[in-house]
This record gives C-alpha cells, structure tokens and sequence, in this order.
C-alpha cells in the first residue's frame, strides 16, 4: 500500500540568526544571560557584530522574538560534543565470547586475557566457553578448573556474573565489568529473647 499521500512529520524549526531574522524588534539576551530589554534588530545585529559575536534567535513564538548573544559555531560544537558523550553513556552492553578448551596452554591464555581486558574496559560483558571432547567429558573438574583460574586472573577489573554452568559438552562462566555489587548479608537467626521473670512480691 503506498504512503505517497500520508502527511510527513513537520520538519525541526531551523534556528535562524543574523541576517535570516527578518522581524522588526527583539527582546535582547547578553552573551552572559543579562535582559539587555527590547530593541530594534537592527541595533541588535550592530551590536553583535561590535562584539565578534552571532544574534541568534532563541524563542521565535514570543512576542517580540527573544534572541541571545552568542558564539553560534561554538554553541554547535558543544551541543555536539554532548550528544556524542550521551551516545557514548548509553552504549547497549555488548556481549563477547572466548572459547577455549580444558588443555589450553598458557601463551593462549595471556592472549585470551589481554583480549578480555580490552574488552571488559570498553564495557562489555564476556562469556567463557569451554568445550570438552572425547575423553575430556569424563573430567570435568579440569574444564571448570581453566574458567575459575582465569577469570581470578581477571578479578581487578571484572566480577563472576554468572558463575560455571555445565551444558552438555561445555561450561560456561559469565564477567561482567567491575566489581560485584555488594550484597546484604542475613546473620542467623537467634533464639528468641527469653521473657523476663515476675517480679516475686516482697513479704
């Protein structure tokens, strides 16, 4: 089914400045957020231009339009460093895999470290996997053994998630970036506090 007749979206107000501002008078903003009052345009672009600076308009609905006083190149480098920086923040968790086997040799492991460093600092999360072959299945320990040693290898900069599960011929071992969230520890339980004896009356 076509769409070509479907309205679009209003497009985004384009900020206009400088010459684009066409009105009579504007409520004027100093570069520093002072109320410099209502005044002709173009006395306001005069002294903008004065200053080395940009007249931006900053509220066109008001009535006269409210412009402000500023670096307008710099103001846009900084409003797009921050959606960069928020961008970045809110980055979804990726999630890595490093397989390896119960007889990998230790030069492997260095290098599967570094790697899962790398990626732990960049944030992301990183799944162990150890498949077990043949004869391998028959001992287990050695398989958990490779996960537990190298993830304590990594404990300054990561935390057991999700601790060793066994899946057919693999086990798998969860790190997450940090370290583990604390947990609230529970005491036992005591015996209930004994009631306290009758006061014997005096004779």
């Amino acid at each position: 089914m076509s769409n070509r007749g479907a309205p679009r979206p209003p497009a985004p107000p384009r900020t206009r400045l400088n010459g684009a501002i066409r009105v009579r008078e504007v409520r004027l903003i100093g570069e520093d957020g002072a109320q410099l009052g209502v005044m002709l345009t173009q006395d306001a672009m005069q002294r903008a231009l004065d200053l080395g600076l940009d007249l931006v308009e900053v509220q066109a609905t008001a009535e006269p339009p409210v412009c402000r006083l500023m670096d307008y190149g710099r103001h846009r480098y900084e409003q797009d460093r921050k959606e960069r920086e928020s961008k970045r923040n809110t980055k979804p968790t990726e999630l890595k895999e490093v397989r390896l086997k119960p007889d990998t040799d230790s030069h492997d492991l260095e290098t599967k470290s570094r790697a899962i460093r790398k990626w732990i600092s960049e944030g992301s999360k990183v799944q162990l996997t150890v498949r077990m072959r043949g004869r391998e299945q028959a001992h287990p320990e050695v398989a958990r053994k490779v996960l537990s040693d190298l993830a304590a290898s990594l404990s300054d900069v990561s935390f057991i998630e999700r601790n060793v599960i066994p899946e057919g011929r693999t086990m798998t071992l969860m790190l997450a970036p940090g370290a583990a969230p604390a947990r609230r520890a529970v005491g036992p339980a005591g015996p209930p506090a004994a009631a306290p004896a009758p006061e014997q009356p005096q004779a």
